[in-house]
C-alpha cells in the first residue's frame, strides 16, 4: 500500500449517528475511503462481496453491541476465516466490563476505543493500529 490514507476503512455501527462520528474522527487524518454498515451481517456481506465499490477493506471500526450480528462475533468470523483474518481491527464501543475486553483481546482485536471517546484518544488508537498493522 502506497499511503496508509489510501486505507479503504469499513465502519460499522447500527446507530447511523456513530457512523457519523467516527467518519468524522477519520476524516481530519485525511482517510476518505469510507464504507458503512448497519450491523455485522451486512459488514461480512460487503467483506465478501470484495469490500463493494471501494475495494477490499484494510481496517474494520465495529460497534460491539448491535443486531443481527454483534462486533464481536464480526470480528471471531474475520479471524476464523483466512480471507479476512488479517484485516485491522478496532472495536469502539461503551463495553468497558473486563471479560469483554478480554475476550475482544483474545479474539483478535487490534485496538479498543471506550465510547464517548474524542478525536484525539480515537486518533491515538488508530495511529497505533496503523503503526502494528501497516509499518
Amino acid at each position: 500500500m502506497s499511503d496508509k490514507k489510501d486505507l479503504h476503512i469499513l465502519v460499522v455501527d447500527d446507530m447511523r449517528t456513530m457512523r457519523k462520528i467516527v467518519r468524522s474522527c477519520l476524516t481530519p487524518h485525511g482517510y476518505k475511503t469510507v464504507t458503512e454498515a448497519e450491523d455485522g451481517d451486512v459488514a461480512w456481506s460487503i467483506l465478501e462481496r470484495g469490500g463493494g465499490d471501494n475495494g477490499k477493506v484494510d481496517l474494520i471500526v465495529s460497534d460491539w453491541n448491535m443486531p443481527n450480528m454483534q462486533g464481536i462475533e464480526l470480528l471471531k468470523k474475520c479471524r476464523g476465516d483466512e480471507r479476512f483474518r488479517d484485516i485491522a481491527f478496532m472495536m469502539v464501543t461503551a463495553e468497558q466490563e473486563g471479560g469483554q475486553v478480554k475476550e475482544a483481546i483474545e479474539g483478535g482485536v487490534d485496538a479498543y476505543v471506550v465510547k464517548p471517546f474524542n478525536q484525539d484518544s480515537f486518533g491515538e488508537r488508530l495511529n497505533l493500529v496503523l503503526k502494528k498493522r501497516f509499518s
